[in-house]
C-alpha cells in the first residue's frame, strides 16, 4: 500500500513540476514582451473576426501573462493546491482545442505561447498542450498528494504577490523596452549579417510531380518518371516542400525613401553613426519627449550624424507630425510589422554604424540635453556592456525570490514554535 501511494506521489509531484514549470517560463517570457503579446492578441482577433476588441489586447497580454505566471507559482509551491490545479485544468482544457483548431487551419502562424523566446509550430504547440492536459487532470484528481511548502496562515501571500509582480514586471518592459530581447534586432547585431546565407548552409528541398492524361486518365509522374509517349499530355504540375533549409533570422530589411528609392545599403554603409526614429504608426506615437528628440535631432547634425524618421504611415500622417512637433528631420519609409519587431516603442530610438545596432532606446528614455554627449558618445564608441540589463535581471529575481523566502522562514519558525509549544504541555492523565 506505502508502495502504491509513494508512486502516486511521485506521479504527481512530477505533473505540478511539469505543468508549473512551463507556465512560469510561458508567463516570463509574455511578460519580457507584453507589446509582443498584445501583437500576438490582436492576430487572434483578426483572425476569428473580433477586431472591436482590438484595444484591450494589451490589457489582456498583461493579465495573461500574470494569470500563467500565478497558477506556474501555486502550483510549484504547492500553494492552494486544490484551486491552483482546477484552475490550471480550465485553462488547458480551453488552449487545448483551440490549439488543435491552429493546426488544423493555421489562422495565425505560431501560437505565441513562449513569445519570441521559443517559437514553435502549431502543431508542436498542440501536442506540448496534449501533455500538459493530461498531467494536469492527474494532478489535479491527485491534488492532495502535492507537497504544501507554506502553511495556510501565509498562503494567502504567494498568488496574490505572484499576480502583482507578474503585473509589475510585464509595466516596466511595456514602459521601457524588453530586459531581455528575443528578436533578432538585438544591440550588438549586424544587419547585413543576420540577412546573410552561410556558405554551404542546407537548401530548401522540393519534390515535383506532374500530371498527365491520356485516353480521358490522368496520372500522376514524378520527375525522374515523365512519360515518353507523346499520346501523355500535360495537365497541372504540383510542388511540394519537403525539407525547410536554413533561413537567415532577418528575411528582408528595406528602407524607402519618399519618392521610392530604396536607401537601406547606404545607411548600413554609413561609418559615422546613423539615428533612426521608429515610429510604425505616427497617428498613434507618443508625444511625450518631442523636445528630447528635436534636440538629439540638433545633436546629430552637429556631429555629422544621420537622423530619420522611419514610418509606415502615410504622407499625410507624416505632414501633420512635421507641422505639430517642428521636426526637421527626413522621414524613410519602411513595412508596419518590421518597424514594431525592431523595437517596442512608438516612437523609439535606434542608433545605427555600419548596419549594427548600437543602441536602443524607449522614448521615455531617450537621453535629456544634460547627458545626451555622454550617452551617445559612449554607444558610438561601442560600449554596449551590458552591465544595466544584467543589473535589472539579478534585480527582479530578488525582488521575486527574497519576499517569498522571507515568508517561508517565517512561516518555518512559526510552525516549529508551535510543535515545540504543543510538545512541551503536560499530558492530561
Amino acid at each position: 500500500m506505502n508502495y502504491k501511494e509513494n508512486i502516486l506521489k511521485i506521479i504527481t509531484e512530477c505533473c505540478r513540476v511539469l505543468v508549473g514549470g512551463v507556465f512560469i517560463f510561458s508567463g516570463i517570457t509574455k511578460a519580457i514582451d507584453p507589446t509582443g503579446g498584445a501583437i500576438k492578441i490582436e492576430e487572434y482577433l483578426n483572425a476569428f473576426g473580433l477586431e472591436m476588441l482590438s484595444p484591450l489586447s494589451m490589457l489582456a497580454s498583461l493579465n495573461l501573462s500574470a494569470i500563467e505566471f500565478t497558477l506556474g507559482v501555486c502550483l510549484l509551491l504547492g500553494a492552494y493546491r486544490k484551486y491552483a490545479s482546477l484552475l490550471s485544468l480550465i485553462l488547458m482544457g480551453f488552449m487545448t482545442p483551440l490549439t488543435l483548431y491552429l493546426a488544423v487551419f493555421d489562422p495565425v502562424s505560431d501560437c505565441g505561447c513562449f513569445g519570441d523566446a521559443l517559437v514553435v509550430t502549431n502543431w508542436e504547440t498542440f501536442f506540448k498542450n496534449v501533455v500538459l492536459l493530461a498531467a494536469i487532470i492527474f494532478a489535479f484528481l491527485n491534488n492532495r498528494r502535492m507537497t504544501a511548502l507554506y502553511s495556510f496562515k501565509v498562503i494567502w501571500f504567494i498568488p496574490l504577490y505572484a499576480y502583482i509582480f507578474s503585473l509589475a514586471f510585464s509595466y516596466y518592459n511595456y514602459s521601457h523596452l524588453p530586459i531581455i530581447d528575443f528578436r533578432p534586432y538585438k544591440v550588438g547585431e549586424n544587419i547585413p549579417s543576420l540577412m546573410t546565407i552561410p556558405e554551404g548552409a542546407e537548401e530548401d528541398e522540393y519534390r515535383y510531380s506532374f500530371i498527365y492524361e491520356k485516353e480521358g486518365v490522368q496520372k500522376e509522374f514524378s520527375l525522374e518518371e515523365l512519360p515518353d509517349d507523346p499520346a501523355w499530355e500535360f495537365v497541372d504540375s504540383n510542388t511540394e516542400l519537403i525539407k525547410k533549409g536554413y533561413e537567415p533570422p532577418v528575411s528582408a530589411f528595406n528602407l524607402y525613401n519618399l519618392f521610392g528609392d530604396d536607401v537601406t545599403d547606404i545607411l548600413f554603409e554609413n561609418s559615422d553613426g546613423v539615428f533612426l526614429l521608429i515610429a510604425h504608426k505616427l497617428e498613434k506615437a507618443s508625444e511625450e519627449r518631442i523636445d528630447e528628440i528635436n534636440n538629439l535631432y540638433d545633436y546629430a547634425v552637429d556631429n555629422g550624424l544621420l537622423f530619420y524618421g522611419v514610418t509606415a504611415s502615410s504622407f499625410d500622417e507624416i505632414n501633420r507630425w512635421t507641422d505639430y512637433t517642428g521636426a526637421e528631420y527626413p522621414f524613410l519609409m519602411a513595412d508596419d510589422v518590421l518597424l514594431k519587431t525592431i523595437v517596442r516603442s512608438n516612437p523609439g530610438l535606434v542608433l545605427l554604424r555600419g548596419g549594427t545596432i548600437l543602441g536602443k532606446w524607449n522614448y521615455r528614455d531617450i537621453p535629456g540635453e544634460e547627458n545626451l554627449t555622454e550617452v551617445m558618445e559612449s554607444a558610438l564608441k561601442g560600449d554596449r556592456i551590458n552591465q544595466k540589463e544584467d543589473a535589472l535581471i539579478m534585480f527582479f529575481i530578488l525582488t521575486f525570490a527574497v519576499p517569498l523566502l522571507l515568508v517561508w522562514v517565517y512561516d518555518w519558525f512559526r510552525t516549529r514554535r508551535k510543535e515545540k509549544t504543543v510538545q512541551s504541555k503536560p499530558t492530561e492523565a
